[in-house]
């Protein structure tokens, strides 16, 4: 971890203006309180498949992913891997549980090479008694988060497979601009923990859609072939 100097943090700031205006905690924000609260931050490098934090471990660090791609998982008593949820550039960790000041429910490990930021909880906590708009951009944040959880839970427990599978590359695809062609960002095995299904079920609704011309896949390269029958697979409006 590394602490950036006032000339390096002005260079890292304007480089990284736009994603952090798109920030779901910092977006809202007046731009100079913004930059008050990015010159706070402590700046993190991780190589691909380092911890950032376990599950069980104190959670007193709020963090924001600059570049990469971070999974965040549980073990079940067998050994088996829950992806929980997937991190990119832009999105904010932890912070619900640095606000508890609690534990972590969960871990958190690198899949590429990353930069993250973080905020330690007291200074988190100062600046959101001194700034009402960053208050009320957590509390957004906090409540989209709970939305997704509920829909992946919903997803787990009413959806087959392929239902799963159509949707997701149906937000692949919005992902990547809403174009037809796109890259899968994650390998087959852990895309099938995304989806909570074993890697040979996945194999065989990938094998399912690429035979009816619904897709077409060639290594981590997608093409969606008939977007219509995608769309009626993830609304459950076919089977196959």
């Amino acid at each position: 971890m590394s602490m950036m100097n006032t000339e390096n943090k002005d260079c890292f700031i304007e480089r990284h203006a736009r994603l952090f205006s798109k920030n779901s905690l910092l977006g809202n924000m007046p731009p100079p309180d913004r930059e008050t609260f990015l010159r706070l931050a402590q700046r993190a490098e991780y190589k691909r498949g380092n911890i950032i934090f376990q599950e069980g471990e104190i959670a007193d660090k709020l963090y924001v992913v600059v570049s990469g791609k971070v999974k965040i998982s549980r073990f079940t008593s067998d050994g088996r891997e829950a992806v929980l949820h997937l991190f990119g550039p832009g999105e904010p960790i932890g912070e619900a549980a640095a606000l508890q000041n609690g534990n972590f429910p969960a871990r958190a490990e690198t899949l590429e090479d990353s930069v993250i930021l973080l905020w330690p909880r007291s200074i988190l906590l100062e600046f959101i008694r001194d700034n009402p708009s960053f208050a009320m951009n957590l509390m957004g944040a906090l409540a989209m988060r709970l939305k997704n959880f509920a829909d992946k839970i919903e997803t787990l427990a009413l959806h087959d497979t392929p239902q799963r599978l159509a949707a997701y590359l149906l937000h692949q695809s919005e992902q990547s601009g809403g174009g037809d062609s796109f890259d899968l960002d994650v390998n087959k095995g852990l895309l099938a923990a995304v989806l909570g299904t074993a890697r040979e079920t996945l194999s065989r609704c990938i094998s399912r859609f690429t035979k009816e011309n619904i897709i077409a896949l060639d290594g981590r390269k997608v093409t969606i072939l008939n977007r219509p029958s995608l769309e009626d697979l993830a609304n459950g409006l076919a089977e196959l």
